[in-house]
């Protein structure tokens, strides 16, 4: 792959002061980022709106946090915002849309697509992607053939992408981390509070794929991201349906089980405040660094560190928290790295404000905030961690 010629053509397809907005997710087009870094150095005058990126890019060369920003921190984003070579920009995944069709227009997209019959589709993601067709953006694509062949809605027509190269790239691998048992305790506790039938979010990570494990009556999965321990899920015969949302990111043992058993739709459908409150009861699982002792959390940044985003995790939270016998869920253990994650006062923003938690959950048991006066939260939540509790 011509990394020069890719930049030449991503150049001449930007104006002065342009944006150019790469695809994220596990297809993100990691095989032209080396043009991207070229295109930073030769247009010192563009900027580059980057998402979910589960791995650093290889090449930093030119990176700095004036041209290049990303709406999800942690991952492979951490070390890059930490240094200052990316920008963090806070945003709730549900704002995407609205913010593409204006401070955020982005002139071009570039992006990794499936060729199909007279067209081209998305696969192991959509999630803002079609929002920055819908602005108008000029579409280059590496076409990768190759890609899983997962539900993703309506392809795009053949004359509207422009393909710069073609890739034989897999959809990167994501292997997940096995829980402590204390997060296998906290999942047990959370699993308890499940209704049959509902739909279920949960965040991912570790203590994501305890609660999934933990699971033990037949559930839907409407959650921000379709991770591996949605496959042992079904296996065990209690998914109900296809399973939703805007990403799928895994092992291959789940790119070859997603076709036919998931939709992936765009984020402005997915983390829609109406429909997630809407239908049946919804249990939004999440989790944080730390929560103050006002059920406030911090999902971003801890001792000066980006370890994690803010994603979709308010959306569904207050999604979750509006919908008719459903629950919003947040689940950690009472310590992390030695600390107490109760904290008085939290090292880094508000995440999730604590009034979208009805109930707190850890290895110990769980607390229901609803209903509960601040004095009574603060009391609660005290009591849950016990003798570590500031």
């Amino acid at each position: 792959m011509d990394a020069a010629s890719i930049a030449k053509q991503l150049a001449a397809a930007l104006p002065e002061g342009g944006r150019l907005a790469v695809g994220d997710g596990a297809g993100c087009p990691t095989e032209a980022w080396g043009s991207v870094d070229q295109l930073l150095s030769d247009r010192p005058d563009v900027s580059v709106l980057l998402g979910w990126w589960f791995r650093a890019p290889e090449v930093i060369e030119n990176l700095n946090a004036r041209q290049v920003s990303t709406v999800i921190s942690g991952f492979g984003m951490r070390r890059l915002i930490d240094s200052g070579a990316v920008g963090f920009l806070p945003i709730r995944l549900g704002a995407m849309a609205n913010l593409l069709n204006g401070p955020l227009r982005a002139d071009v997209l570039l992006t990794s697509l499936r060729p199909v019959e007279r067209g081209f589709a998305f696969s192991t993601e959509v999630g803002w992607e079609r929002a920055v067709i819908d602005s108008g953006a000029t579409v280059l694509a590496v076409a990768r053939p190759n890609a899983p062949v997962i539900e993703t809605g309506p392809s795009l027509e053949e004359g509207s992408v422009v393909v710069i190269a073609e890739s034989d790239l897999l959809p990167a691998t994501i292997p997940g981390a096995a829980p402590t048992d204390e997060q296998r305790a906290t999942a047990e506790h959370v699993s308890r509070l499940i209704p049959d039938g509902a739909r279920i979010q949960v965040g991912p990570g570790a203590l994501g794929a305890a609660v999934y494990a933990a699971i033990d009556k037949p559930i839907s999965v409407d959650s921000g991201i379709i991770t591996d321990p949605v496959v042992d899920l079904d296996r065990r015969g209690l998914l109900v349906g296809p399973a939703y949302a805007p990403y799928v990111a895994g092992t291959e043992m789940l790119y070859d089980w997603a076709p036919g058993r998931v939709v992936v739709d765009r984020i402005e459908v997915t983390h829609s405040n109406a429909r997630l409150s809407g239908g049946r009861p919804l249990v939004a699982v999440n989790t944080g660094l730390e929560i103050d002792l006002d059920g406030q959390v911090n999902a971003e940044t801890v001792r000066g560190s980006w370890m994690g985003g803010i994603g979709g995790q308010p959306d569904y939270a207050l999604g979750a928290s509006l919908s008719r016998d459903g629950l919003s869920v947040m689940a950690l253990t009472t310590e992390s790295g030695g600390n107490p994650t109760l904290v008085e006062r939290l090292q880094g923003p508000v995440t999730t404000p604590g009034h979208d938690i009805d109930v707190v959950v850890t290895e110990r048991g769980s607390v229901d905030l609803r209903g509960l006066s601040r004095p009574e939260r603060r009391s609660a939540l005290r009591a849950l961690w016990g003798s570590i509790a500031p």
